[in-house]
């Protein structure tokens, strides 16, 4: 389970850019960004959200793979 805490954790925690997911099947208006940070207890966290008028909203949250840091540190943008 991921709490709200390390949610926040790695909102604080980001060093990287964003992500934009543009698959078609994913699509959101606004788009849906997406980051991979630790928590303060070095747990690795992919984070997905839609950024609205006052902050942001949370779509999914979940401990982030091998690949899934690959593709990241790939293709993030500051």
């Amino acid at each position: 389970m991921i709490t709200a805490a390390e949610i926040e954790q790695c909102f604080m925690n980001r060093e990287g850019g964003l992500c934009v997911d543009t698959r078609a099947h994913h699509l959101t208006d606004p788009l849906t960004n997406w980051f991979v940070a630790k928590t303060d207890q070095n747990r690795v966290l992919k984070i997905m959200f839609v950024p609205v008028k006052d902050g942001v909203e949370l779509k999914s949250a979940y401990e982030a793979t091998v690949e899934i840091c690959r593709i990241y540190n790939k293709y993030a943008k500051p």
